[in-house]
């Protein structure tokens, strides 16, 4: 048989749903076992509840501003990831075994004797019972508490809260007053470096002998700016003098007259001038009512000339005056330049020498008085600060005793049982497939064996005579029938052995109702039951099997008489026999081929029950004589190995080997043997739905053609 090309495409998607199909049981048990398990662990468990308390967490600022304007901090996840770290640690977490006495309130349920619990083992199950969580983008914090008690879970939640919002308030202060500590230590350093700087500036002044004025301002820097200041006044007033003089040298006659008393404020000119003014008028007056040469016109010009001979004398006077006073001006000027200089070159001089370490040790007095202010400052602002009012801990939502616990989750937990129970459940079936090494499919037989299937015979099939001829397993036969034809090379008839590789795989039936078929299809058919040690056609048939094949081959019973007719039409059966005592080389090769070649001559078909290849020899001395062999293999239950030897045992003794007899398929769990025999089935009742005389033509058709 010319051996059929492997798939190689790989597994499809159907195969993995075969082998659920074909492992449902499995899968189902493993679910059922996973879920009841699942179940009754979750009723046993007890109940737990959850309590919440929700924090608001900010840093350490005041609640008001008091020196200056806070400016809020952005968010900081470092700063709460840290907040939600320090919540959890031991620090907070025995305070509040301490506050609410866990260690004996925990101990009288543990301890048979009632006895508190060790510090340690509070603090760890009070750790097992805490979840801290942080809501995502907020400086909202949630502490979560599972207990047993939802009043004890509420109550403890609560407690963690509160410990730490006072030990955030507690510490904050504490640093704060280590703070002043240290600033008021630094204060009495600093007052102490104050006053070294003051006695050192004492000790420079005296031995220097600077002289120090009130506020700290020296005689001689005192004394040298009060001469610069008489050096400037004596520049502005010797200008101011040179200014009024020239401007009276380039005046004259009336000009100079009537400028004088804008630019020289003098009393007495002032005088003479307003007499001679009044004088010209009356001269004037006096010269419109009388003669040029008038007694009194005479007179009044005599005064007039008077006046202005001592107008001339007094602005003479007045110009010598304010050069002299010019001259006055500018010696004064130049001896105050010439003394400011020589003071200056002096004041350098002594300044290198006395004041410049006077100056810096007086700075240094003053550096350290800054710092010493500073201090104080900062020290009363820390102080005030201390008592001003913060809130870095709010408790947003205080826990409340819950009233529906949150473990166990019944819904939850028996959905991951059915989940881990389906997950386990595939898995173990195809662990169990992967072990399973028998032949499940047909691809299977043609890529492991290099064998043709010829037949497909489904589950719990039974003798056609007890199914009777119309039965939809009869179809599944009348295929193998057609097919061993075509195998067989398109002969018709001849003798042929089922075998088996192994003891149970329905070889008997299978020769039984292939028999069966084909009497009913008018062919001479003859049954032997070739299994000395175990016969099973007799069985069957119904009838008796005290002679048979054994008699025939010991010669003590001509074939004719052992021969039977059957309730079957066309249909005879050569029952085994009882097996003698002395059975060895009661199948030699020899008479065997002389019981094949008489059988032939008398039958179409004979069909040879050999026993399994594997235990006995008398299988393989009948496949050496047939014309052909079929192979019977029972779906899923032997491993393929054994049904490959069977194959190699038949070929070895020359054995021609038809094809495979798949037998015993679970139609129902496999949905490719499912969907073949459906076809079949459909098809066999359509054809029982026709006349019975096209019924019958059809019969005589596919007779013709066999």
């Amino acid at each position: 048989m010319e051996q059929q090309p492997s798939d190689s495409s790989g597994l499809h998607f159907l195969d993995y749903w075969r082998v659920i199909r074909s492992r449902k049981e499995v899968i189902l048990a493993v679910l059922l076992l996973v879920v009841v398990t699942g179940t009754s662990f979750t009723l046993t468990l007890p109940k737990k509840y959850m309590a919440d308390a929700r924090i608001l967490v900010r840093d350490d600022s005041l609640d008001v501003d008091v020196f200056e304007r806070q400016i809020p901090q952005a968010y900081n996840p470092f700063f709460l990831r840290t907040q939600y770290e320090v919540i959890q640690s031991r620090k907070v977490l025995y305070q509040v075994v301490e506050n609410l006495d866990l260690q004996k309130v925990w101990g009288e349920e543990v301890n048979d004797d009632g006895s508190p619990l060790p510090l340690e083992r509070a603090h760890a199950m009070l750790s097992r019972s805490l979840k801290v969580e942080q809501f995502r983008d907020t400086s909202l914090i949630s502490i979560q508490v599972y207990r047993e008690d939802p009043t004890e879970a509420a109550r403890i939640a609560n407690s963690i809260a509160q410990v730490y919002h006072d030990q955030r308030l507690s510490m904050k202060r504490r640093e704060l007053k280590r703070a002043i500590e240290a600033l008021e230590g630094e204060l009495a350093k600093q007052q102490e470096k104050v006053e070294k700087s003051e006695e050192e500036l004492e000790r420079i002044r005296k031995d220097l002998g600077v002289s120090v004025l009130s506020q700290g301002v020296r005689a001689d820097k005192l004394r040298l700016s009060q001469m610069e200041a008489d050096r400037i006044a004596a520049r502005v007033d010797m200008l101011v003098r040179k200014a009024q003089l020239d401007q009276l040298v380039n005046l004259s006659g009336e000009e100079l007259m009537n400028a004088s008393s804008y630019i020289v404020s003098d009393p007495a000119l002032q005088a003479i001038r307003a007499q001679l003014i009044d004088s010209e008028v009356t001269l004037k007056l006096m010269l419109e009512n009388y003669g040029a040469k008038h007694p009194e016109v005479l007179r009044v010009q005599a005064g007039v000339d008077e006046l202005r001979k001592k107008l001339e004398n007094a602005l003479n006077g007045m110009k010598t005056g304010l050069r002299a006073n010019y001259e006055v001006a500018l010696q004064r000027y130049e001896v105050l330049e010439k003394e400011l200089e020589a003071t200056r070159a002096s004041d350098i001089d002594s300044e290198r020498d006395r004041f410049l370490p006077f100056d810096k040790a007086e700075r240094e007095v003053l550096v350290q008085r800054q710092i010493l202010d500073a201090l104080r400052a900062r020290i009363a602002q820390e102080g005030i600060a201390v008592e001003v009012p913060r809130t870095p801990v709010e408790i947003v939502d205080p826990a409340v005793p819950p009233s529906r616990p949150v473990s166990p989750n019944l819904f939850l937990n028996i959905l991951l049982s059915v989940l881990l129970g389906l997950g386990a459940g595939v898995g173990l079936a195809y662990f169990i497939e992967y072990l399973d090494t028998s032949v499940k499919t047909v691809d299977d037989i043609e890529r492991y064996l290099g064998l043709s299937v010829l037949g497909i015979i489904p589950q719990k099939v039974r003798p056609l005579t007890e199914e009777g001829p119309d039965s939809p397993h009869a179809e599944a036969y009348r295929v193998l029938k057609t097919n061993l034809q075509f195998a067989n090379k398109g002969t018709l008839g001849g003798a042929f052995a089922l075998v088996s590789g192994g003891v149970g795989e329905g070889k008997s039936t299978t020769l039984f109702n292939l028999a069966y078929v084909c009497a009913q299809l008018g062919d001479k058919v003859l049954i032997v039951d070739s299994d000395l040690r175990r016969p099973v056609q007799h069985r069957i048939l119904g009838v008796s099997n005290r002679f048979g094949l054994t008699n025939v081959l010991m010669r003590d019973v001509p074939i004719e008489e052992t021969i039977k007719t059957t309730s079957v039409p066309n249909l005879h059966f050569l029952p085994s026999g009882k097996l003698p005592r002395t059975s060895l080389g009661l199948l030699d090769s020899q008479r065997m081929r002389e019981l094949v070649k008489n059988l032939k001559a008398r039958y179409d078909y004979v069909f040879f029950d050999s026993p399994p290849i594997m235990g006995v020899t008398d299988a393989s001395i009948l496949a050496s004589e047939v014309d052909g062999v079929l192979l019977v293999v029972q779906y899923r239950k032997y491993p393929k190995i054994i049904t490959s030897r069977a194959k190699r045992m038949i070929e070895n003794v020359g054995g021609n080997v038809l094809g495979v007899v798949l037998n015993n398929i679970n139609i129902m769990r496999d949905d490719y043997y499912y969907y073949y025999h459906s076809y079949y089935s459909q098809y066999y009742q359509s054809d029982e739905s026709k006349p019975a005389d096209e019924l019958a033509d059809t019969s005589n058709r596919k007779k013709d053609a066999l």
